[in-house]
């Protein structure tokens, strides 16, 4: 081929993107080999994501569990370090990041930039409460008697997290950064259709510090996907923010393993400071009683 060729003379062939799943630190195609076309705000077609089943929810679910010993064990200084490990590789791929917003929502180069920044400063915001939420969740309790009675915050487990459906990268770090943070591992059923942010997001998870297993990426239809998280026996909480009118039934699922359930709140500005509600709901409070010395 001669060099003008190679510098332009032949028409360049699109690379299609067919993305796949993220589980337990791999890509996996999802098990039934389906895919669906992901269209971009004015019907362009942008990629194939994969379809999730239910084996790969399953498969998800046990990922996280396998994972959550050791991510729990760590300690909260360490994984304040890795998460903002996450928001410095997310910063480096700001361009991908605000491009695929962009096109999945129909707004400006301006304004998606902007929501970018806002999801890394929101990352970076859970990084940082790490290591603080035992000291202002916990404390010391008065008691009458030769002992000390003290409590602390715990992680829950497993946690499945249904991503808002129109919100698919503010909403989504908003809703999956604070379970990771406080040491739980995570199932997140991305936005149906927006996934692509969820998926930029999983391509840093697995070229960053962060454990295999501990934050798996699911497409597909919510739908489908939703119902065996809510009634899985080894999950352990459940954030509804994405599941529209599904709520119901899922947190009716839910309750007959006895899962912990964050209701879905129409009125949320994912832009807003979050405090501490997408922290408190996925701990549970251990209580020690110490004998005090003479």
């Amino acid at each position: 081929m001669s060099e003008e060729r190679y510098d332009g003379a032949w028409p360049r062939v699109a690379v299609r993107k067919t993305h796949k799943l993220y589980i337990g630190g791999a890509f996996p195609r999802s098990e039934s080999g389906r895919s669906y076309p992901v269209a971009s705000a004015d019907g362009e077609h942008l990629a194939n994501a994969g379809m999730a089943s239910r084996k790969d929810a399953r498969d998800a679910v046990a990922a996280a569990r396998k994972a959550f010993p050791g991510w729990a064990g760590r300690t909260a200084y360490n994984r304040g370090q890795v998460l903002y490990r996450v928001a410095e590789m997310m910063e480096g791929r700001r361009a991908q990041f605000a491009a695929e917003l962009a096109a999945a929502t129909g707004a400006e180069r301006a304004e998606a930039e902007q929501e970018v920044s806002a999801a890394i400063d929101r990352w970076v915001y859970y990084a940082g409460w790490t290591d603080k939420a035992a000291q202002v969740l916990g404390g010391t309790n008065p008691v009458s008697g030769p002992f000390d009675n003290r409590s602390a915050p715990e992680p829950t487990g497993v946690v499945a997290v249904l991503a808002p459906q129109d919100a698919p990268l503010l909403g989504l770090v908003s809703v999956l950064a604070p379970v990771v943070a406080m040491g739980n591992t995570a199932v997140l059923a991305a936005s149906e259709s927006a996934p692509l942010p969820a998926v930029a997001l999983a391509e840093v998870f697995a070229t960053s510090d962060l454990p295999g297993g501990v934050a798996n990426v699911l497409t597909g239809r919510t739908a489908e996907l939703a119902p065996p998280l809510a009634a899985h026996a080894d999950v352990n909480a459940l954030d509804l923010a994405g599941a529209g009118e599904l709520a119901a039934d899922l947190e009716e699922a839910a309750a007959q393993t006895l899962k912990r359930v964050l209701r879905p709140d129409p009125a949320v500005v994912w832009s807003a400071d979050p405090g501490l509600s997408r922290i408190r709901p996925f701990l549970e409070t251990k209580t020690v009683w110490h004998p005090v010395g003479i």
